[in-house]
């Protein structure tokens, strides 16, 4: 056969229409295998993609969000009073905002040339030589003048820098933490817009503004009051209020919207959930604080006081999933569930022609093997041609 011939009836072939052969097996223990292997596969689909994972919904997972954070809370620290102007970083902000608790404060700096701290690398001396002129270590405080003096009121020495002074290891002075901010309340305003749906949602009532001056969240009595107390934001996310005062830390507050437009959009209300975001608190590195410094001006020279604030930074995340019934995801998941309903013989075949079949009876019935099939017999012309007489009678024995 030429490859003409091959292409040609490749061709022709191709245009014919294929349908299996039914065989009916009389096996009571393959059919249970088949009806349960059935019912596991419709009721997946029934169950799990349509009813739960609703996939004959369109769906939208990429919302626009905006995030307003407030805390509110007045408490004492000793003979002062401390209001969100102290202790919160920024007192309004959007999605981060931070909570003092605790402050390492450091008084009076003024620039100028003081001992470096004995922890640096390579400060102590004993002489002006094993000071560098110029050199700036990268954890230390400032830049080397090349002298070794005195540290302070003690005995050894350590080469002198060019920083603020007094550093900040010496004089520093460590304030009791702010234990009340326990009570202290976050304010968390959220908005959320889905744009395939054009539908525009948010966390508060606007009609009962009154209602979030003395209202705490409630996941069932007050699910429109997101205002939450720093004790319960630290309970839900398994941290320690105490320990948290003492290191700081991080925690996420996540706002997850899932809304099945189905149904009444007012239905759509967030949840909140709280998680801490240090993974690892035995890094030093873990927890949180933050470094600011207050400027004044005090006989034409100014000065700096600076703190070192250990708190809880909070960052808002939101999350946002939507859907709507649509004709084309429900056509599409329909025909894949028909479709994957045609799995269960595929299984069936092959327990049927690999444990039941045994002497190869419901594969010679299955399958048309051509090799196996008798050939025709060949038909031969056969010519007599005689030669004399044109009669011969064989009963009378008597040759022609």
């Amino acid at each position: 056969m030429g490859c003409l011939e091959f292409f040609k009836d490749f061709f022709l072939g191709f245009w014919d229409y294929e349908t299996p052969q039914v065989m009916v097996v009389k096996d009571r223990k393959l059919g249970v295998i088949y009806r349960a292997v059935q019912f596991l596969v419709i009721t997946y689909f029934i169950w799990y993609v349509f009813i739960s994972q609703k996939a004959y919904q369109e769906t939208e997972t990429r919302p626009e969000s905006t995030v307003y954070t407030e805390m509110r809370g007045v408490a004492m620290l000793g003979d002062f009073v401390q209001d969100t102007t102290e202790y919160v970083r920024p007192s309004e902000g959007g999605d981060v905002i931070s909570t003092i608790l605790r402050r390492e404060v450091t008084y009076d700096q003024t620039q100028g040339a003081c001992a470096e701290h004995y922890s640096v690398a390579n400060a102590n001396c004993t002489e002006d030589s094993d000071c560098t002129q110029g050199e700036i270590d990268f954890d230390g405080h400032g830049q080397r003048t090349g002298r070794c003096i005195p540290y302070y009121n003690d005995t050894f020495k350590t080469c002198e820098i060019k920083t603020w002074c007094p550093i900040e290891e010496y004089a520093v002075v460590r304030e009791p933490a702010l234990e009340k901010a326990i009570n202290f309340t976050v304010f968390i305003k959220n908005a959320i817009h889905f744009p395939k749906f054009k539908v525009l949602r948010g966390n508060i009532k606007p009609n009962k503004p009154k209602k979030l001056l003395r209202c705490h969240y409630h996941p069932e009595t007050n699910p429109y009051c997101p205002v939450f107390s720093l004790g319960f934001i630290a309970a839900q996310a398994r941290e320690k209020f105490s320990e948290l005062c003492r290191t700081g830390g991080i925690i996420g507050v996540l706002i997850n919207w899932k809304c099945d437009f189905d149904v009444d959009p007012s239905k759509c209300i967030p949840t909140y959930s709280f998680r801490s975001l240090d993974m690892r608190k035995n890094l030093p590195s873990s927890g949180y604080y933050d470094r600011f410094a207050k400027y004044y001006h005090k006989d034409g020279v100014e000065y700096r006081t600076l703190i070192k604030a250990y708190g809880i930074r909070l960052d808002v995340i939101v999350h946002g999933h939507a859907g709507r019934f649509s004709l084309i995801p429900t056509i599409i998941n329909t025909v894949t569930a028909m479709t994957s309903v045609g799995i269960c013989s595929i299984i069936c075949d092959w327990i049927m022609l690999t444990f039941i079949d045994k002497n190869e009876v419901f594969s010679d019935k299955k399958f048309d093997d051509v090799s196996k099939q008798p050939s025709q017999p060949m038909t031969t012309d056969l010519t007599l041609t005689s030669y004399g007489s044109t009669h011969s009678d064989l009963s009378d024995g008597v040759p022609l």
